[in-house]
C-alpha cells in the first residue's frame, strides 16, 4: 500500500521501509523546539529524569518570543532559566532579545528546518514547517524534555487528508483566505490527528508566506500537520538558507486518504473568521457593520514582510481611524530591518499606527494588545477563541493583513476596495 507525504518522512526516520496509519513508531529528530513559555517546563522535566547532556547542541532551538522584551518578573525568570540552561548545554540555537524573531517565522529564516526533516515543539503552531515539505508537529513540555535528550520521539503515525488546489488567487486574496476557507468548510476538528497535505498545479501560485500561513494553522483544523509538495518555490527559498543536504518526499500514486478535497484558489474571496471559533467563517461580502476598536497585525501566520507590504500598500497616504488602535509587529528582526529599509514603519508610523519588536505577546493575550471588556479587535492571528486576546468578554475577528490595514482605515470590518476607491 502507498504512502503519503508524511509517512515516507515517518518512515525514513523511525528506519522502516514503510508504516500504516494508527502505527506508533520511534523516530529520530532533526530539530526540537521551544519557547520561552513551554522550555521551563520542559527544563525542569529534563533535570528531573537525571539528564545531564542534549542530543545534539546544534538540533535544539529555543526561542524567547512569547513575553520579551520581558513584561514582568514571572517573564524575566523564566528566559533567565531557559537563557542559563542554553549556556550550561552549549545550545548554538538560542534566540533573545536583539537577535529574536517569532519562533515560526524565525526558524525557517535561518533554514533551521528543510523539506524532509522530522520536527518537535513545545507549541501547538509547529506544524508551520510542513510549508517546506518536512513534518512537524507540536508537543507537550514532557515530550520535548524526552527530544532534548533522546533525540527521539514516539508517534502514532497519521492518516491524511488531500487537498488539490486549482487556479490562481485574485488581488487581495492570500494564504490565510485559503486556510481560513478550509477551516471553515470542514470545521476545528475536521482533520482531527490527520495530515492536511496540499499538492496541485494551484500551488504554482502561493508564495512561501503563503504556504508557511497555511501550514502555520493546520492545527485549527485538529490537524496533526500540514506539509505541502515541494517545487521549485520550495527549492528557491531553501537555496541561500539550508546549508545541508535534504530529502523531497512525494506521496505514492496509490497513497490512501480518508478524503480528499479540489480548491480553486481564484475562486476565493478574503475570508474572516468570527468569535469565538476559526471554523466560524465568513467572506468579507457577508461581514455586515462590525465596529472595531484594535488591529493587530502580525504573529507567526502573518508577520512576515510579504504581510506588512500588503498592509503598507493599503496604509500608505491613509490615517487610522480615530477610535481604533493599530499595532504593527515585524516577525523577526530581518523583516523588521527590510521593512525599515523599504519605508514601510514610516508609512506604518504616519498612518498612526504603533510598530512592536517581534514578539507573540497579543496573539495569547500576553501583552502589546489586550482587549478590555466589550473591545473589538481584528487580528492577522490564527486563534479567536474566548477571552484569546484579553477579557472573556471581547472578541477577536480573525482575517489577513490586507483586510487587517482596511479595517484599521475604516473604523470596521472593511474590504480592501471600500478604503482603496
Amino acid at each position: 500500500m502507498g504512502m503519503t507525504m508524511t509517512q515516507k518522512i515517518l518512515a525514513a526516520h523511525a528506519g522502516l521501509p514503510e508504516v500504516t496509519a494508527g502505527q506508533l513508531i520511534r523516530a529520530k529528530l532533526d530539530l526540537v523546539l521551544g519557547n520561552d513559555i513551554t522550555s521551563p517546563v520542559a527544563i525542569n522535566e529534563f533535570e528531573k529524569a537525571g539528564f545531564d547532556r542534549v542530543f545534539h547542541t546544534d538540533k535544539i532551538a529555543l526561542v524567547m518570543d512569547h513575553f520579551t522584551p520581558n513584561k514582568d518578573i514571572k517573564a524575566a525568570t523564566q528566559c533567565k532559566q531557559c537563557r542559563t540552561f542554553a549556556r550550561a548545554q552549549g545550545i548554538k540555537n538560542y534566540f533573545d532579545v536583539g537577535d529574536m524573531g517569532i519562533e515560526h517565522a524565525l526558524l525557517p529564516e535561518k533554514g533551521l528546518v528543510c523539506a524532509g526533516e522530522c520536527v518537535i515543539g513545545a507549541d501547538s503552531h509547529t506544524c508551520t514547517y510542513g510549508a517546506l515539505g518536512a513534518f512537524s508537529t507540536g508537543v507537550g513540555s514532557t515530550d520535548m524534555a524526552a527530544g532534548m535528550a533522546t533525540g527521539e520521539a514516539w508517534f502514532k503515525v497519521p492518516s491524511a487528508i488531500r487537498f488539490n488546489l486549482t487556479g490562481k488567487l485574485q488581488k487581495w486574496v492570500s494564504g490565510k483566505d485559503v486556510i481560513l476557507h478550509i477551516i471553515g468548510m470542514i470545521g476545528v476538528d475536521g482533520a482531527l490527528y490527520r495530515s492536511m497535505e496540499f499538492t496541485g498545479e494551484g500551488l504554482s501560485s502561493l508564495t512561501m508566506d503563503d504556504r508557511l500561513t497555511i501550514a502555520n494553522m493546520a492545527i485549527e483544523a485538529g490537524a496533526k500537520n500540514g506539509i505541502f509538495e515541494v517545487d521549485e518555490i520550495t527549492r528557491a527559498y531553501m537555496e541561500g538558507r539550508v546549508d545541508r543536504p535534504y530529502t523531497v518526499y512525494r506521496a505514492d500514486d496509490d497513497a490512501v486518504y480518508d478524503a480528499a478535497y479540489d480548491i480553486d484558489l481564484s475562486s476565493l474571496r478574503p475570508t474572516v473568521a468570527f468569535p469565538h471559533l476559526p471554523e466560524n467563517t465568513r467572506t468579507i461580502d457577508e461581514v455586515g457593520e462590525v465596529k472595531i476598536d484594535q488591529v493587530v497585525i502580525g504573529s507567526c501566520t502573518n508577520g512576515r514582510l510579504s504581510d506588512l507590504a500588503a498592509a503598507a500598500e493599503i496604509l500608505k497616504g491613509k490615517t487610522v481611524a480615530p477610535h481604533v488602535r493599530a499595532i504593527v509587529i515585524p516577525a523577526t528582526q530581518q523583516v523588521y530591518l527590510d521593512a525599515m529599509k523599504l519605508g514601510y514603519l514610516e508609512t506604518f508610523v504616519k498612518a498612526g499606527c504603533v510598530v512592536s519588536t517581534p514578539t507573540c505577546g497579543p496573539c495569547l493575550g500576553g501583552h502589546m494588545g489586550i482587549l478590555a471588556a466589550g473591545e473589538r479587535a481584528v487580528a492577522t492571528t490564527n486563534r479567536n477563541f474566548v477571552g484569546r486576546m484579553g477579557h472573556v468578554d471581547s472578541e477577536v475577528y480573525l482575517a489577513s493583513p490586507a483586510i487587517a490595514a482596511a479595517s484599521a482605515v475604516a473604523g470596521k470590518l472593511s474590504s480592501v476596495e471600500e478604503v482603496m476607491r
